[in-house]
């Protein structure tokens, strides 16, 4: 039986700089690099490595030597187990640094562009307690610490009420305290999960599809509206009501109380049918006096105070003076299109989820908005000539497609269409940077915004101003 090889275990590494995905890098004794998932940039750490591949190795510090400058004592007591906030050990100011050196890295590295000066990243106001929504999943049989499993005893709470492990599908987190979502959020899950264990609600286990409490939505408004949505396996009606029924009068401020019967295998709810309990089946989010209308189930930027200043910047960057014919691609719910509405002749919005057109529609009307049209479609097949002619050629077009970016067919349409300035909004730099070195023979780049829409992160927004040539 052939033996397996054992994983080498490098010393004295210093860690010199932070990578995509929010990893750290490291150089081994062969120069190859070294991608680790727990350390800070100025660390000087032994590495395990866990895989080896021909062009680089990935691992894990297994004991730190010397400490980086850049460290901050975590906030959150469940940092290194739970995977959201992996960037809270180090300090804002740094963290900041390295999502603007990894933007100009993938802009020059990536799309071989010519650049202007880089215009310094927008820093978040709030450095916690900044998203608007978060989802919990309930389980049966939750994470266990190392200390729990060595101590040989026999642990009877299991039950969770939290996030998920990453890259473990069945195992959830019990969460007493997210420093993601201002209050009531942490208060409404911890009532949540305390009534559901007095009154005998069965948590879910995923392995064998059982249980009665699936998840939990909870999302705030910067207008103070709450909205609460419980995702239950079944229909009990009865512990059901007793549960919303106790929410409702326990956190009165709820605005919009709803719950969801999803026997799936998955969590989404998008196919399912959301039922309003109590309160209205919507809130509102607000922006600059215009008001826009979010379910259950709208797409809207998970840092509202940020997507404020993110959106300005596009509206700026398109130089708008009203007489311009705008089109606004990946609308989503259409909160661009109607934010930049005012400064434009005309704008027209494009995005592929019925839902949201329908939303937009909705978020128009209620704002008093005429001079936008909303359409539903793929992307590269509503974007043809046919529709240019009906609907009129753009001057300016504003683009903020999904991570994976624009189809090559949408980018070769552009080109085509070729309007005077595109604004291209990106949650990821990587996929901008292939999609502008597309458009370099036609179109120059004249202004970079890199926006922190999530501080503790190693995600980071960018905004760019094409100009045509």
């Amino acid at each position: 039986m052939q033996k397996k090889k054992r994983r080498p275990l490098f010393q004295n590494v210093e860690v010199i700089d932070a990578g995509a995905k929010g990893k750290t890098i490291g150089k081994a004794p062969d120069g190859r690099v070294i991608f680790l998932t727990n350390t800070v940039p100025g660390d000087v750490v032994d590495v395990q490595i866990t895989k080896k591949r021909k062009a680089y190795f990935e691992g894990v510090a297994t004991q730190f030597h010397t400490l980086s400058e850049k460290r901050v004592a975590p906030e959150c007591q469940h940092f290194g187990v739970c995977g959201g906030c992996k960037w809270q050990d180090m300090g804002y100011e740094h963290q900041l640094f390295y999502k603007q050196k990894e933007i100009e890295n993938n802009l020059r590295r990536i799309g071989h562009l010519e650049l202007p000066e880089i215009s310094p990243i927008l820093r978040s106001k709030k450095e916690y307690f900044y998203r608007n929504k978060m989802e919990f999943s309930f389980s049966n049989n939750r994470w266990m610490t190392l200390e729990e499993i060595q101590s040989n005893e026999e642990i009877k709470d299991k039950d969770a009420l939290g996030f998920h492990i990453p890259g473990m599908w069945d195992k959830i987190l019990d969460i007493k305290k997210c420093h993601l979502q201002q209050d009531p959020s942490n208060a409404i899950r911890l009532d949540v999960k305390d009534f559901a264990l007095k009154n005998g609600m069965a948590f879910y286990d995923p392995r064998k599809q059982e249980g009665l409490l699936r998840t939990l939505m909870i999302r705030t408004a910067s207008t103070g509206e709450i909205m609460v949505l419980i995702q239950f396996l079944k229909d009990d009606d009865t512990k059901r009501d007793l549960l919303l029924n106790h929410l409702a009068e326990q956190f009165p401020e709820i605005t919009s109380l709803l719950y969801v019967v999803n026997q799936k295998q998955n969590d989404t709810i998008y196919d399912q049918e959301i039922v309003c309990h109590s309160g209205r089946d919507h809130i509102f989010e607000e922006m600059e006096g215009l008001r826009f209308k979010i379910n259950a189930k709208s797409f809207y930027q998970t840092n509202s105070e940020q997507a404020y200043e993110l959106y300005k910047i596009a509206r700026d960057f398109a130089g708008l003076t009203g007489d311009e014919h705008v089109y606004d691609l990946y609308t989503g719910t259409g909160t661009i299109a109607l934010f930049v509405a005012k400064n434009a002749k005309k704008v027209v919005g494009i995005e592929s989820v019925p839902d949201a057109i329908i939303a937009a529609k909705e978020n128009a009307g209620h704002n008093g908005i005429q001079n936008v049209d909303f359409f539903a479609g793929d992307m590269k097949n509503v974007l043809n000539e046919e529709f240019i002619a009906a609907n009129g050629r753009p001057d300016i077009v504003i683009t903020d497609p999904p991570r994976d970016g624009m189809h090559k067919d949408v980018v070769q349409q552009l080109l085509r269409i070729a309007p005077e300035k595109i604004v291209y909004v990106s949650c990821n730099s990587a996929t901008q940077a292939r999609d502008l070195a597309l458009m370099k023979a036609d179109y120059k780049v004249t202004k970079v915004q890199p926006v922190d829409m999530f501080p503790q992160t190693h995600h980071v927004e960018n905004v760019v101003l094409l100009e045509k040539l």
